[in-house]
């Protein structure tokens, strides 16, 4: 039986599937393409990692010393992967800037000081502006406004989350769909 990875500490397949498809209706191809990643190197992250390798793009990593991806990650999937500080080198002329919140389910202990380590990381309009003119934001939510994204940056034209959100749902049962029917033949 096919086990789906709904959610780990380490991965998380189902939301980048939604990803993918949110870019793909909104822009069509995602090979080729710069994905900016902003924030902490977690599941999402390395999630996108290997996305960057199974559908050919660069993912540009911009997170605080000390909360990078894992390093094996980075060294495989090395040639789809530019990684920094800066979060506005990783933004210039990116086709799509995607952040989740700086604490995750587990953290919550860590919440404070992943506040102060992560200032300086939040996704603004103003942030966007150096993307690309059509570039698209989206965050796996739920988000923290005031802390990795701006107030008013899920409101934003450019923010195709709830779309994002809409597409878990299909995407996973697209999935279960596939997978049952593998395992028939």
């Amino acid at each position: 039986m096919p086990v789906i990875n709904a959610l780990t500490d380490d991965f998380h397949p189902c939301q980048v599937l939604a990803d993918i498809q949110t870019y793909m209706e909104q822009r069509g191809d995602i090979s080729g393409r710069t994905v900016t990643w902003i924030g902490d190197g977690n599941n999402m992250c390395q999630t996108w990692i290997h996305a960057a390798a199974q559908f050919n793009f660069t993912l540009r990593i911009a997170c605080p010393a000390g909360f990078e991806p894992a390093a094996d990650l980075l060294t495989r999937y090395a040639k789809h992967i530019e990684i920094g500080n800066d979060i506005s080198v990783a933004v210039k002329n990116a086709d799509l800037v995607t952040t989740d919140v700086w604490a995750s389910m587990g953290q919550e202990d860590e919440q404070r000081e992943r506040i102060h380590r992560f200032q300086g990381y939040q996704v603004s309009p103003q942030l966007m502006n150096l993307a690309k003119p059509d570039a698209l934001f989206m965050h796996c939510l739920p988000a923290h406004r005031g802390e990795e994204v701006s107030h008013d940056m899920l409101d934003d034209p450019r923010s195709v989350v709830w779309d994002e959100a809409e597409n878990r749902l299909h995407v996973q049962k697209a999935l279960m769909i596939f997978l049952l029917e593998i395992n028939q033949h």
